[in-house]
């Protein structure tokens, strides 16, 4: 049997621009209470663009040829699909529920919606025909859809039924699910030297740290709880049962960084072997991040100060602030075609 990618893919190959674009590296910056999602240059660390008429975006993911980007609508209840040369959107797609946040796979074919609630799962969205067509049931809905690097799997994280359920992406369905205390929130990866999955990382309800999974086995291996403060100095503010919510490891595979709501910091450890390294203090209730593509900088996004957090990783030092719109959350970093000179 043929894989599912494979017509798409010849159609994806004629349908690619003859002319090579001029690309840059952004931070894609979604506003989860406000109506436009913001665009960061990470050399000025300035807003320079903003895409307008999206309301209550919960995560984005781009094309890996930066020709749009896909937006989860959570007011709609659609895919917001955004011609980036524009900043436009071009089209709404229509999804099976409320989503969360969005995955794509690695050739751009398929982008994988989070379906919240009880009736929840996976809608697969086929990109080229720009429709979804079909959704995968997981048990109590899903949070956070996460690709692994191979693109291989798709990991869904339910909050609902504190699972993490992995979906192959040739066959569209279920393989496997690892089960925990809690729900399960952000998800990262390890690799191994030929590229697939070595571990995976996960931040759980309730969880003041993340949990260590080994792939293979296919079961969790240890945790790792991030330092703590004496309760009267900790923030008791919008951590919705995720004291820590925000988990990445560095492009260059050298460190991984979570962040900590109690803690209003991000914590870094060495990979492999998972030593602590330190802290940097950051705004209030940082809730996710993302890298440059050097590993230079880490952008926080602060939902409780409408801020991002801009770190030099080697420093380990909060180098500034930037202004956003209203409760910032996910972010993502993308190569989009852009005009140097400032315009799209």
């Amino acid at each position: 049997m043929k894989s599912p990618f494979a017509v798409l893919a010849l159609v994806a190959l004629v349908a690619a621009p003859l002319v090579a674009q001029s690309r840059k590296p952004l931070i894609v910056q979604t506003n989860s209470a406000g109506d436009s999602v913001m665009l960061i240059d990470p050399e000025t660390d300035k807003v320079v663009a903003e895409i307008p008429d999206v309301e209550v975006i919960h995560g984005a993911a781009a094309a890996p040829d930066g020709s749009r980007l896909y937006l989860s609508d959570e007011a709609l209840s659609t895919v917001d699909v955004v011609d980036t040369k524009t900043m436009r959107v071009t089209k709404r797609i229509p999804l099976s529920g409320r989503p969360n946040n969005i995955a794509i796979h690695k050739n751009g074919l398929r982008a994988y919606v989070a379906i919240t609630g009880a009736q929840g799962g996976i809608d697969v969205i086929d990109t080229v025909a720009q429709e979804r067509i079909k959704t995968i049931p997981i048990l109590g809905g899903v949070h956070n859809p996460f690709i692994t690097p191979d693109s291989k799997y798709v990991v869904a994280g339910s909050t609902g039924g504190s699972s993490a359920t992995v979906i192959d992406t040739e066959l569209e369905r279920p393989v496997w699910a690892l089960h925990f205390e809690g729900g399960v929130r952000p998800i990262a990866f390890e690799t191994n030297p030929d590229g697939s999955t070595k571990r995976m990382f996960a931040q759980i309800t309730n969880l003041h740290g993340f949990a260590i999974v080994d792939w293979a086995e296919r079961k969790e291996v240890g945790r790792i709880t991030l330092p703590d403060l004496p309760p009267a100095q900790r923030n008791s503010e919008g951590i919705q049962g995720s004291p820590a919510h925000g988990l990445l490891i560095a492009p260059d595979g050298q460190t991984l960084w979570s962040t900590s709501k109690f803690n209003s910091a991000v914590y870094v450890y060495s990979m492999p072997d998972l030593n602590y390294l330190g802290e940097v203090k950051v705004g209030l209730v940082p809730d996710w991040l993302t890298f440059s593509p050097d590993s230079r900088k880490v952008y926080v996004a602060n939902a409780h100060d409408n801020t991002v957090s801009v770190i030099d990783v080697a420093a380990r030092k909060e180098l500034r602030r930037i202004k956003v719109g209203q409760v910032p959350k996910r972010n993502i970093t993308a190569s989009l075609p852009v005009d140097l000179s400032g315009t799209n």
